[in-house]
């Protein structure tokens, strides 16, 4: 400081000297603050991905990107409750969050699959955000249970246990679902038919998802036929012909949520004999990894595009006219947690379908008081559904 300033400063009064003295606090500490390297928001990662598609093989790269980009601040916390369910359902909202990457290279690999390298920036308080977005709703909504009925055959005859249902469970169970008890698919077994339509199938499935409290369920068919014995290399190989067709459906309104199938596929184990169940299973399992991956793919992707944009839940109510059925369609909109709601009216019964970040119960709650309450009554109430009696005039 020169001794121009100097002499400038010692000539103000004391509140003016106080004040100047604040004033170069607070300069020296912004001035400390600018020194001080910021902390960076947006990492520039490489990663890598494989599909038997582009857009597979990008989709696997994107996630592993966001994966790299948000390790030590948003991912290195696993003690947080329901952190794997987060954690993948952040991961497979990938495409959504990564916008700014660039494919550095793309080649063919062994198989048949597509290998693509890209370079990527994640946004740190961007995923942050959305972490805490999947974290509230699954506190409003909790985490879906989920029924898997695979009826797989081998050599026509319907096998007591499912492998390829094994294979389907253990990622959902990893990542956190809920899964029905065992005693859940001996429920489906007693209740089906061998030559039931698939139709109908997925009709007793569904009901039986219900029953036993699942939001989601898994129906499908998988199947492993002799296909010759064969000499490799001094062992002899019981071939067997696999194929196998799985669809995810939402239990209340049976919406189709994913579907993947796997063509007919040639697969073998060490025996003797031509006739070798064991042979038929291990064709399934060595077939239908693909199967399974692409399956939870799918799952986790629709799983975490639903809620970021809440749940349907389905309101249906008897006695109902055009005006009271559009005033409450204003009243269930008012409801904070609503993102939309949209309804038809069909011979007195009014149908909503409402999209919101909340259960179906705690929904039956905020109806059951005030203006709604005036409207109906509720009547029977169940995972995604709200059934209610508008009073007869």
């Amino acid at each position: 400081m020169s001794s121009k300033q100097l002499n400038g400063w010692v000539s103000v009064g004391t509140i003016g000297l106080f004040a100047a003295a604040v004033l170069v606090l607070l300069a020296s500490d912004a001035t400390a603050q600018d020194k001080a390297p910021a902390k960076e928001d947006v990492v520039l990662v490489d990663a890598e991905g494989e599909g038997m598609t582009k857009d597979d093989a990008l989709k696997a790269a994107l996630r592993n990107a966001l994966e790299k980009g948000g390790k030590q601040e948003i991912f290195s916390d696993s003690k947080v409750e329901n952190f794997q369910l987060m954690h993948d359902t952040i991961i497979s909202r990938a495409q959504g969050i990564v916008k700014d990457y660039k494919i550095v290279e793309e080649k063919k690999v062994v198989g048949g699959g597509i290998k693509i390298l890209i370079k990527a920036k994640v946004s740190k308080s961007v995923l942050a955000t959305s972490w805490g977005e999947v974290q509230n709703v699954l506190k409003q909504m909790g985490k879906p249970k989920i029924l898997v009925s695979i009826e797989e055959r081998i050599d026509g005859k319907t096998e007591k246990q499912s492998g390829l249902a094994m294979l389907i469970q253990k990622p959902l169970l990893a990542s956190g679902f809920e899964l029905v008890s065992a005693q859940g698919a001996e429920a489906i077994r007693a209740k089906e038919s061998e030559d039931a339509a698939a139709e109908d199938n997925i009709r007793k499935v569904q009901a039986i998802a219900k029953d036993f409290g699942a939001q989601i369920f898994i129906i499908g068919t998988a199947n492993a036929n002799q296909a010759g014995m064969e000499d490799l290399y001094g062992t002899p190989v019981a071939f067997y012909n696999s194929d196998a067709q799985v669809e995810v459906y939402y239990t209340d309104t049976a919406r189709l949520m994913a579907s993947e199938m796997l063509p007919v596929t040639r697969g073998g184990a060490r025996g003797r004999k031509e006739f070798s169940p064991q042979a038929g299973k291990m064709a399934l399992a060595n077939s239908s990894q693909t199967l399974v991956d692409s399956l939870y793919a799918q799952i986790m992707e629709r799983w975490a595009t639903d809620i970021s944009a809440g749940g349907e839940l389905i309101l249906e109510i008897e006695n109902l006219k055009f005006k009271g059925a559009n005033d409450l369609k204003k009243l269930i909109a008012d409801i904070e947690g609503v993102e939309d709601v949209n309804f038809k009216l069909t011979k007195g019964i009014a149908q909503y379908r409402i999209r919101a970040k909340m259960s179906a119960e705690q929904l039956a709650e905020k109806l059951s008081e005030g203006a709604a309450a005036e409207i109906f009554e509720i009547e029977d109430l169940k995972l995604n559904r709200i059934q209610g009696k508008a009073p007869e005039e």
